[in-house]
């Protein structure tokens, strides 16, 4: 049996990962650490939505409820149009070592449920930050599953974010 680290964004996008992969018999264990995440209702939103999915599911999370959006901001600013990338390796980075931690077999994100999200981008650094912390990044497309995640977070009453999370990404989606 697979003992997983899911890295999770949020609730919604939570959802069908964690079918699949239960589905598939593996022990997954979530992980929260979103410094990115603005403003700070926001974040604390997202989060509450994440424990309310937890406690419909049996999911036990791994919570890092310090709001880092200064060290974001830090490594992003005068890096804007490379945020993305930046956001994926702090998140990546930390999931990567917290399974190392745990002990665990492998670390993936939710992130690869999002067709919004850059997919090689994301297996790049995934890979990456676990070959300096020791446990492999656990690549699975879930972008096939959008809907029926889209529907199970609706059937459960979470909180459904209008956008990625970012100051830069909650910009472009009113912009437009």
């Amino acid at each position: 049996m697979l003992k997983l680290l899911l890295h999770i964004c949020c609730g919604p996008c939570a959802c069908y990962p964690l079918e699949v992969l239960a589905a598939e018999g593996a022990a997954v264990t979530g992980f929260f650490f979103n410094p990115n995440i603005h403003p700070y209702q926001e974040f604390q939103r997202r989060l509450a939505a994440l424990e309310e999915l937890a406690g419909h599911t049996g999911l036990a999370v791994a919570y890092e409820r310090d709001y880092g959006l200064r060290e974001y901001l830090r490594q992003v600013v005068f890096h804007e149009d490379e945020r993305c990338p930046i956001c994926y390796r702090m998140r990546l980075t930390a999931a990567a070592r917290r399974a190392a931690e745990l002990g665990l077999d492998a670390f993936s994100t939710t992130l690869l449920y999002s067709r919004y999200q850059r997919h090689e981008v994301i297996r790049e650094i995934g890979e990456e930050a676990g070959r300096l912390a020791g446990v492999p990044f656990f690549y699975r497309d879930f972008r096939g599953g959008w809907q029926a995640g889209i529907t199970r977070s609706k059937e459960l009453g979470l909180y459904r974010q209008p956008y990625c999370g970012c100051i830069y990404s909650e910009q472009d989606r009113y912009r437009k």
